[in-house]
């Protein structure tokens, strides 16, 4: 069984941590433990971009990792990028195992909408899984339905089911 480990970075919301347990749980068949909260390393914040470097996140986060843990996930309800890229929704360091989410972009409210809980937990969801899927030897996937799709926006995301197509099914190392 694998054991994923859910690390808060600042302050999270339990509701949300507890979906994306549940969710974890699901797919991998093992319980996830979410462990305790860490600073956010403000080492890693861009002053000019206003976001938080996720590379440099997983290189906090291994420092941290468990002993006997598989998969880190850190959450962290912050805006994240990477510099080739205006934002992530999240990142992986697949030889580490080590996965990072933020979540300021998966909230409507972001945008100037309506607050829509049940959406924001679905999309956190989500992302939660297709990083940890990259953890697990996925590669992106071409079917848009597929977790393992690209999410180039919230479109992108809305449109995946919160699961592996069975061609990405086949190819887990779980």
């Amino acid at each position: 069984m694998i054991k994923i480990v859910i690390i808060p970075i600042g302050e999270a919301d339990q509701t949300t941590l507890d979906s994306i347990a549940r969710a974890l749980r699901d797919i991998y068949g093992s319980e996830p433990v979410i462990g305790n909260a860490v600073p956010v390393p403000e080492k890693t914040y861009n002053r000019r971009r206003r976001q938080y470097h996720s590379t440099q996140i997983l290189k906090a986060l291994e420092t941290l990792k468990p002993g006997g843990c598989d998969i880190v996930l850190g959450v962290i309800d912050r805006d994240l990028y990477v510099p080739e890229l205006n934002f992530v929704f999240g990142e992986a360091d697949v030889l580490a195992r080590i996965t990072v989410i933020g979540l300021p972009r998966l909230r409507q409210e972001y945008y100037g909408l309506e607050p829509d809980p049940g959406l924001f937990l679905l999309r956190a969801v989500k992302e939660a899984i297709h990083e940890t899927g990259h953890t697990c030897g996925l590669g992106h996937c071409p079917d848009p339905r597929c977790i393992m799709h690209f999410s180039n926006s919230l479109a992108d995301t809305d449109r995946k089911e919160p699961g592996f197509c069975i061609a990405c099914r086949n190819k887990c190392d779980f």
